[in-house]
């Protein structure tokens, strides 16, 4: 019978609400259905989204209430699948946990409505998401089968860098790999959530378990990162789709910002806005700029010496705010943002690779909604384990030893 699937990575961005995201999400895997997409992958924390230059107002030994309130727009933007802050694993796979009075399911919905895109569509969905459990958030993977429902759900072992500071650490035991079969084709896949896939012992926890099919969301864009999945397609032996978001500054959530996200005319409202465009211009007024307090309070804030002259139309545009005249030291939460917010935050990079490290797809940079798509073969998978395998004898296990906490690293059953 043959191995063939269809397997695709979409480079799609997190929109404004969370509703809208999931919305964006069962249209992509509409699309994904017409062209016949067996498999699907979104980007790391597609739904609930990424926060990317938010500092939430935090230095070590303090954070700012204007951080604070960033949190709380994060925080109700994640989304609620139901599951207890330490991970009910299975229980909470076969709907074992109690629910609420009253109701039908436990958390927000989003898993069931993840599961009725999968199964109208008949695509296999993997999707980032940003999860909240308890007071904590956690940045994570689910897996969706059209027919059976969530299969699984992981949570990043290690955020990376300034992530530490919203989200939690998951457990590695929800590393444990995926099984199903689609068309005769019988699959075990496992993720890596970004940087993840830099750490060699969870790549190897992975890879002991027989993975063929290797999900990598990410929201890394840098050049680095295709030499990284080539790498794991080539160590693993399997096929590894990777999908991250291709985003514009314009695109950045107004609670990170300050400024309403662009409208068709590509005009936008902001908490700061410069005098020399109340002046419309006029020389000889002294440059200034005038930002607004979180309660409302309007602060006139001259430009420091050097940056701008008495006179000088030209030296503040448009897109100057307040937060251009502060030191580095006095920089708001707020960051600021160009005149028409152009600017790539993240140009993506998504890309698909098989199991000796040939890029079949991608990567793909500056493109939005992307959909890469791929027909592999994957008795390819077996083929490459004629030299190597590195979670069978390969590895050497009789002389080097891993065991992950709560993890079986033996492959599961198929």
């Amino acid at each position: 019978m043959p191995q063939t699937l269809k397997i695709a990575s979409a480079q799609s961005r997190t929109l404004s609400t969370t509703a809208e995201t999931l919305a964006a999400l069962e249209a992509t895997t509409k699309r994904a259905a017409s062209q016949d997409i067996d498999v699907l992958l979104f980007p790391e924390a597609y739904l609930g989204g990424y926060p990317r230059t938010c500092a939430f107002g935090a230095a070590v030994g303090g954070r700012a209430p204007e951080g604070r309130e960033q949190f709380l727009h994060y925080f109700h933007d994640a989304v609620d699948m139901g599951d207890t802050p330490s991970g009910a694993g299975q229980d909470w796979l076969d709907r074992k946990l109690e629910l609420p009075r009253g109701k039908e399911y436990r958390g927000d919905g989003t898993r069931e409505e993840l599961e009725r895109i999968a199964r109208e569509t008949g695509v296999f969905v993997v999707t980032g998401i940003v999860e909240k459990s308890g007071g904590t958030l956690y940045c994570g993977v689910v897996f969706v089968d059209p027919k059976m429902g969530v299969l699984g759900k992981r949570r990043k072992v290690m955020p990376t860098g300034s992530e530490r500071l919203i989200w939690g650490m998951g457990s590695a035991s929800t590393l444990r790999a995926v099984t199903t079969e689609i068309k005769g084709v019988k699959l075990c896949m496992g993720s890596a959530i970004c940087w993840e896939n830099y750490m060699p012992l969870l790549r190897q926890s992975l890879y002991s378990q027989n993975v063929n099919l290797w999900f990598a969301p990410t929201a890394d864009a840098r050049d680095a990162w295709s030499s990284l999945m080539r790498t794991v397609g080539c160590e693993g032996r399997c096929f590894v789709v990777s999908a991250n978001q291709c985003v514009k500054k314009k695109h950045l959530p107004e609670w990170i910002t300050g400024k309403a996200q662009s409208q068709g005319n590509g005009s936008r409202s902001g908490v700061g806005r410069s005098l020399s465009q109340q002046s419309n211009g006029v020389a000889g007024r002294r440059r200034s700029t005038i930002t607004k307090t979180p309660e409302g309070h309007e602060i006139c804030i001259p430009i420091p010496e050097g940056q701008a002259t008495e006179g000088d139309s030209s030296a503040i545009d448009s897109s100057s705010t307040a937060e251009d005249a502060l030191s580095p030291k006095q920089q708001p939460f707020s960051q600021p943002q160009s005149a028409d917010g152009e600017e790539y935050v993240s140009r993506g990079g998504s890309m698909i690779v098989s199991p000796l490290g040939e890029v079949l797809a991608g990567p793909v940079w500056e493109k939005e909604d992307e959909l890469l798509v791929a027909d592999v073969d994957f008795d390819d998978c077996e083929r490459g384990r004629l030299d190597f395998d590195s979670g069978g004898s390969y590895s050497r296990m009789d002389s080097f030893k891993l065991s992950v906490e709560g993890l079986d690293l033996n492959p599961p059953p198929m």
